[in-house]
């Protein structure tokens, strides 16, 4: 398997050298969280003048005895070094026993620049302030995004790449296996196994084939408007009984471990956020047709799912736009700035084209507005709309 460079998420990590924060990265599992903490440590080696680097990967056997947190707090502090800065970075932590209080007692200690990986199930962001005595800081990693795939198969024309890209999703540990069928049992494995798993353990659910349910129901419902009830009322008419409080359970569990992500609702006209209903995209696309199947696959979604995790991971606040009656796809927010976006498959036919750009002709503000289509041409403006092609658009 190539490794590539991962500089948006290499730069973060050099920035925070020498804060007084617990460093955690966080991503669903499987998208280059333990690759990305081996390169942040040979930046260290090879560029912090006498840094000692003091690493620990729990998910190898000759760590086995550090999985007891005062090994763990033993085995770091015995490998101190006076006078130079100390580093600490802890791969798979949760495997530790109460890995907490080694982590805390060794920020306390004020001694140590720490960094640690670990399984969603454990490291949920809602639970890092009452977890870790200290600060934290957590740095999200997502899977490859198409630029990142393309460097990854270089030499591919764009307009091919983006094609294969929204098959083959961007989990690039299943770019070994060259059969469609092997790369698609890989991400399945890692879905059920690596994510499921995890939150079934963690929370003690009794229930994991409604959980299940659950999650291909919200795969197969990418992009639609959704809430606890109206999924409770599917599910218990297609034969699984079950109620919105418990949905709703499970549904921020899915969130919480970055299997799924939550995009509220928002009245452009109002300028308030809507309650009534979410919408839910994929942390990769490929997951649903892993555990889906291809006949349909439903590109115009899947490319819409493609673009939501791309404004997140290029640090935007994402949310979907409601304007009177009309929808707007996304309102992207970082800082001052605000991007009105509808994506679409093909907008050649007029009609196509007229139902997208009408939505943003109805928004009176000065903010960008564009239209993301597989157009396969440079950019052009209508009315003030600047019309993208979206494969050149996602490699930035």
């Amino acid at each position: 398997m190539r490794l590539i460079e991962r500089p948006q998420y290499l730069d973060r990590l050099k920035r925070l050298v020498g804060t007084p924060d617990i460093k955690v990265i966080t991503g669903v599992r499987r998208a280059g969280k333990s690759k990305l903490l081996e390169a942040f440590r040979s930046y260290l080696e090879g560029s912090v003048e006498g840094a000692n680097v003091i690493s620990v990967d729990l998910s190898l056997l000759e760590f086995e005895e550090l999985t007891e947190y005062h090994a763990l707090n033993d085995y770091v502090t015995s490998r101190h070094v006076g006078g130079v800065p100390n580093f600490v970075l802890i791969d798979e932590v949760q495997m530790c026993r109460g890995f907490e209080r080694a982590i805390n007692s060794l920020h306390a200690s004020g001694r140590y620049d720490i960094y640690v990986t670990g399984s969603n199930a454990f490291l949920l962001s809602s639970d890092l302030a009452t977890l870790f005595t200290g600060r934290t800081v957590s740095v999200k990693v997502f899977p490859f995004s198409l630029e990142e795939y393309c460097r990854y198969f270089e030499g591919e024309q764009i307009d091919e790449a983006l094609e294969r890209y929204l098959r083959t999703g961007g989990m690039s540990g299943s770019y070994v296996y060259g059969d469609e069928r092997d790369r698609y049992g890989y991400l399945s494995g890692v879905y059920d196994t690596l994510i499921l798993r995890d939150i079934v353990q963690r929370h003690g659910i009794r229930n994991p084939q409604l959980l299940g349910r659950l999650s291909d129901y919200m795969m197969d419902n990418v992009s639609n408007i959704t809430s606890a009830r109206s999924v409770a009322d599917a599910l218990t008419s297609s034969g699984t009984k079950t109620n919105d409080r418990t949905i709703a359970s499970y549904m921020g569990y899915l969130e919480e471990a970055f299997a799924f992500y939550r995009v509220r609702r928002y009245d452009i006209r109002g300028k308030r956020y809507l309650s009534s209903g979410d919408k839910y995209y994929l942390s990769d696309h490929a997951f649903r047709y892993a555990k889906l199947g291809t006949r349909n696959m439903d590109f115009g979604r899947m490319l819409e799912n493609v673009v939501a995790i791309e404004l997140l991971r290029r640090g935007y606040e994402v949310y979907a736009g409601v304007l009177y009656k009309k929808e707007v796809d996304f309102v992207a927010m970082r800082g001052s700035e605000k991007i009105y976006i509808q994506v679409s498959d093909d907008i050649s036919s007029e009609a196509t084209f007229e139902r997208e750009y009408a939505p943003l002709l109805s928004i009176r503000d000065a903010h960008p507005k564009v239209i993301l289509a597989r157009t396969r041409h440079e950019t052009y403006t209508y009315e003030g709309i600047g019309v993208h092609d979206l494969a050149r658009w996602l490699k930035g």
